[in-house]
């Protein structure tokens, strides 16, 4: 009897070890042009980035040129983040002659010409985490 009680604590503590730990993700935009439209945040792994719903996503409102969000229950893991101005409340980019009519970015604040690239936006959450995004 003693054996099987502590064989299956032995198993109520491996599986509590089991369960994987979930993190916090605050992002903060300090510097938007304007309070107008919203802001919106996608949340992406390698496998959504540019090409599918994001992991996580939201949309704020700026105040005094500040938006901020907080991801909750993120697991540990390669991440990137894109932030959009969406002036008009669309959800998506707006584009004129071919080019992007609102401010955006992505974490690492690696832009250049052509879409953002997973690789230069990356970083690894392995703990709660507060980061700045610039426009």
């Amino acid at each position: 009897m003693k054996t099987i009680i502590t064989t299956i604590a032995l198993f109520i503590s491996l599986l509590s070890f089991a369960q994987e730990t979930t993190h916090t993700l605050k992002v903060t935009v300090p510097n938007a042009t304007s309070d107008e439209g919203e802001m919106v945040f996608a949340l992406n792994t390698k496998e959504t980035f540019m090409v599918a719903a994001p992991v996580q996503s939201a949309a704020v409102k700026i105040e005094d040129g500040v938006a901020t969000v907080t991801f909750e229950n993120v697991a540990p893991g390669e991440y990137a983040i894109i932030v959009l101005h969406d002036l008009n409340g669309n959800q998506r980019m707006d584009f004129k002659d071919g080019m992007p009519a609102e401010n955006y970015n992505v974490s690492g604040g690696q832009m250049s010409f052509g879409p953002p690239v997973f690789g230069d936006a990356k970083f690894t959450l392995k703990e709660d985490t507060e980061m700045n995004i610039r426009l």
